[in-house]
């Protein structure tokens, strides 16, 4: 009897979960994670191998800098070896390095520091193997938070490069 009420409690899960609608604006759950869905409607998001989700999920979409800085820190190295790692398993998948930055800081300067943090992590990932060819970079600098506020721990989580599919 526990295992039929354990199988209903899954079934009415899933359908729940199926019933929510995915968010479609960064393709991305949080720092270095990813959600899960399910895909194949038209207009949504593809969830499979391969996909931003699987990135996401597998091996993180997001690196981390200090403040003021473009360095690669060991943390971010290792994330950027899970991603040559993805990437290489999906050599048809093309991504864009979003580079951020924080709210402090002109806008043409956060430009500029966004610019060298996604050429950091994209020159990471083309030592590790990935051909260049699939990398492309973009600056974002301030201008699209992944956390709205004011706070050190907002201004932390908006310092990154995040991984794009294509």
């Amino acid at each position: 009897m526990s295992s039929r009420v354990a199988a209903l409690s899954g079934a009415l899960l899933m359908l729940a979960a199926c019933s929510s609608t995915p968010d479609q604006t960064s393709g991305a759950g949080g720092p270095g994670m990813g959600g899960a869905g399910m895909g194949g409607v038209s207009g949504a998001p593809s969830y499979g191998p391969g996909s931003q989700q699987d990135l996401a999920a597998t091996a993180g979409d997001r690196v981390f800098f200090q403040f003021d800085s473009s360095e690669i820190t060991s943390e971010a190295q290792q994330i950027l070896q899970r991603q040559a790692q993805w990437l290489k398993r999906y050599p048809n998948v093309s991504v864009t390095l979003d580079g951020n930055c924080d709210e402090r800081g002109t806008r043409e300067y956060n430009l500029a520091l966004g610019e060298r943090r996604a050429n950091a992590a994209k020159n990471v990932l083309v030592a590790l193997g990935v051909p260049a060819s699939r990398l492309s970079t973009i600056s974002y600098g301030k201008e699209r938070p992944s956390v709205p506020g004011s706070s050190d721990d907002a201004y932390a989580q908006n310092r990154n490069a995040i991984t794009n599919v294509n």
